[in-house]
């Protein structure tokens, strides 16, 4: 059981509640892996080509790296001007600051980010109905197993850039990128990207 110690301090008075606030790094391909390829063979089965689940897949991963930096820099860094405001902010990204050493918080409870795909495949779906006097609905398959796998690259990146030593050039600038939006004031709301700097660049706030 993971308990609360110095490295991990407790969140919640509920040892229940507090138990789920912590979740290892290989929960993340534990439950995901299984997941895209589940959605791919689906979009397989259904007579989606190999040639376009591979362009529907990569631009699943593509939206991703636009939704980790516009979720990071807007809902993430955000809190809401009521009583309730900051602790809705620690709860979603404040204890990761808080707490930036905590290898217990550094990837998102399952159930949280279950439900947000739950969202993100709903809208989807919801889009092919709209365009399915156009293009087949199954589209949306691939590229959300694209999705689901730009996630997983994200959160295992936000890991190891923590937890980890690399000794890559693109990891060692992941890394610094990742820092500096930590621990330099100059900084704190700029570098969003964690798995990419992409859209820093694009947006300005590289």
């Amino acid at each position: 059981m993971r308990h609360a110690s110095e490295e991990s301090p407790r969140m919640f008075e509920s040892d229940f509640i507090d138990f789920f606030s912590r979740v290892p790094w290989w929960a993340v391909p534990l439950i995901y892996v299984p997941a895209i390829a589940g959605f791919a063979y689906s979009a397989s089965h259904v007579g989606v080509s190999a040639t376009a689940i591979a362009g529907q897949f990569a631009a699943g991963v593509f939206a991703w790296t636009l939704m980790e930096y516009w979720l990071h820099r807007t809902l993430f860094h955000w809190t809401p001007a009521t009583s309730w405001g900051p602790r809705f902010h620690f709860l979603l990204h404040g204890v990761h600051h808080t707490w930036h050493r905590d290898r217990f918080r550094l990837v998102m409870p399952p159930a949280a980010s279950i439900a947000i795909g739950v969202v993100v495949y709903g809208s989807l779906w919801t889009l092919s109905m709209v365009l399915a006097p156009l293009v087949t609905p199954t589209w949306t398959l691939a590229l959300f197993a694209g999705v689901m796998a730009g996630y997983m690259t994200y959160d295992l990146t936000h890991y190891y850039l923590h937890h980890g030593k690399p000794v890559t050039w693109v990891g060692r600038k992941l890394r610094a990128h990742h820092m500096a939006h930590h621990h330099n004031a100059a900084h704190k709301d700029r570098k969003f990207g964690v798995s990419n700097t992409l859209w820093d660049h694009v947006f300005g706030t590289y």
